[in-house]
């Protein structure tokens, strides 16, 4: 597939004279922010945008046009010669409809029980029961293998994969892409890999194109690109992966936010956000210039080398017997499965712990009943002071920020509402709350759906600490940001400081926030200690699977 001179508008324009090659047998990452262009780019190829936006430019298959053709030339390559792989398995699944079914509909005249099964088999699900399951019976790691096994059904010759691992945890991300890799290399098939975890990219693709604003402005084999980025957004993305193996001093994430492709089409399009700019940046638009081969840039300067972040010294621990949370023995079954199977952990004033573990294994069931929101079968759950309204003692911030801000309250009256249920003594009001998080008080006029996804996540930390509460549980709360945004809001949370239970699958993330560590798998505790102590000596193999599946960038 080649795009050529992509341009994507609606309203405005959002893509901006993308040029994009993928080989048979190649794998290419689409990386960039949130709002860069890389999903539009990727529907734009598989010629399903949606209504209201046009596309112009090229977009070929061995040098047939596609772009602008009817919806029925489309679909003689649409499934067949290019396939399409989303985030969520949802949004490719019907669940009235059961998993072979889907596959039988890709397979097109071929559906026996027996080839959907082989089907089935090549993604990693040998049992064949699975076909007469509806999406919901499934786990999210076999809804998305379905899935992929539906996309690949057609023997497509490129798949275009968006967002493919990002909901799931690293052991399920790290199987999947694997299968991928597998599949690709016993087909010759070329995969198109958009994603905003880097981490994933360099490490599944041979070639990275970086997207932002609309607009290509760095491309290059990956290994090289990791090394010696030579445009300071890359850099800039590169610095604010957080590390596996050690806690650095200081997370650095890129100030600003990315602008429209419309806002900065005559320009440089980082000169805002860049420490590098000059006049000339703001001047003209520089071009992709080449480098070396297969190298490619779109700036005027030679980029400063990384700075070099120090590891930090580990934290004090807080003194012994003083705990704002203990809990133990909590079990909890859900009918035949056991959520948790007697799980025991306590959290220190000024202390963070982290709850690591893969899908199912009852870290939101253990949020859930520290919350009061679901009840434990048996168990303790113990507070600092039983006195206070749970609701004061304990408060959550989300991995959907969304989920905690009422879209038709402005962010002050977000704010001014949750503080009234705290404490009257040394109440913050909502200027000082804003700048507790890092924003401007003029924010407190904006609702939701005007901030960025970073913001948003500021401003729900925000309330939460608006009640003073003993204990801040953390659900995944950087697992859904851009790779900058999440060095942010880290941070932010080591800034603010306090009693935390920060639960997250991501283990280089919980490496840089959490003084201990508790692991868990199916419902049970299977290590606990320092963090470092476990994630540098891990004793137990459940512990040794997850760090061998977090993506590295060379």
């Amino acid at each position: 597939m080649r795009i050529s001179a992509l341009r994507v508008a609606g309203a405005g324009l959002i893509v901006d004279g993308v040029d994009l090659e993928v080989s048979p047998g190649e794998t290419v990452g689409l990386v960039g922010e949130s709002g860069s262009g890389k999903s539009l780019t990727a529907r734009a190829a598989a010629g399903l945008l949606p209504k209201g936006l046009r596309a112009e430019g090229s977009v070929a298959f061995d040098g047939r046009e596609f772009l602008g053709a009817r919806e029925r030339r489309w679909r003689s390559v649409r499934g067949t010669r290019v396939s399409l792989l989303m985030q969520d398995p949802f949004a490719m699944l019907n669940p009235l409809r059961t998993a072979g079914a889907h596959i039988a509909e890709s397979l097109r005249g071929r559906e026996s029980r027996a080839e959907v099964a082989r089907r089935l088999a090549e993604v990693g699900i040998d049992d064949p029961r699975v076909a007469g399951r509806h999406p919901f019976q499934l786990s999210g790691g076999m809804r998305q293998r379905v899935a992929l096994a539906a996309a690949l059904a057609g023997d497509p010759e490129l798949l275009i994969a968006d967002e493919p691992t990002t909901a799931l945890d690293a052991t399920t991300q790290h199987d999947i892409l694997m299968l991928i890799k597998s599949v690709q290399a016993a087909r010759g098939m070329g995969v198109l890999l958009i994603t905003h975890d880097l981490r994933v990219a360099f490490e599944l693709c041979d070639r990275v194109a970086v997207m932002y604003a609309g607009r290509v402005v760095e491309q290059g084999p990956a290994a090289e690109l990791a090394k010696s980025p030579a445009h300071p957004y890359t850099a800039g993305l590169l610095a604010a992966v957080p590390a596996a193996d050690r806690r650095l001093a200081r997370l650095s994430g890129i100030r600003g936010s990315v602008p429209t492709a419309a806002q900065v089409a005559a320009t440089c399009a980082f000169a805002a956000r860049c420490d590098q700019a000059t006049h000339a940046c703001e001047e003209e638009r520089p071009p992709l210039r080449e480098l070396g081969p297969g190298r490619r840039t779109a700036c005027l300067h030679e980029v400063r080398p990384r700075p070099h972040v120090e590891e930090a010294t580990p934290p004090e621990r807080p003194a012994a017997g003083a705990e704002v949370l203990r809990v133990t023995d909590l079990r909890k079954r859900y009918g035949g499965h056991v959520a948790l199977g007697g799980v025991s952990l306590h959290v220190g004033r000024g202390e963070t712990v982290g709850v690591v573990g893969g899908s199912g294994s009852g870290k939101t069931t253990l949020a859930r009943c520290v919350l009061g929101l679901v009840a434990p079968d048996s168990g303790t759950v113990a507070l600092a002071d039983a006195v206070r309204p749970r609701h004061r003692l304990v408060q959550c911030v989300f991995q959907d920020p969304s989920t905690s801000l009422n879209p038709a309250m402005t962010v002050g009256a977000a704010l001014a509402e949750a503080a009234a249920q705290g404490p009257e003594e040394g109440r913050l009001g909502v200027r000082e709350l804003l700048e507790l998080v890092g924003l401007p008080a003029s924010y407190a006029g904006r609702r939701p759906a005007g901030l960025s996804g970073g913001e948003r996540q500021r401003v729900a930390i925000a309330r939460a600490l608006s009640v003073r509460p003993e204990l801040l549980i953390c659900d995944e709360p950087v697992a859904s940001l851009d790779v900058s945004v999440q060095a942010h809001v880290l941070e932010l949370l080591r800034e603010v400081g306090g009693s935390m239970l920060f639960i997250t699958h991501d283990l280089a993330v919980v490496r840089q926030l959490a003084d201990r560590l508790v692991v868990l798998s199916r419902g049970e505790v299977v290590e606990s200690g320092g963090t470092a102590e476990v994630l540098d000596s891990p004793a137990h193999d459940y512990t040794r699977r997850l760090l061998a599946s977090v993506p590295a960038i060379p």
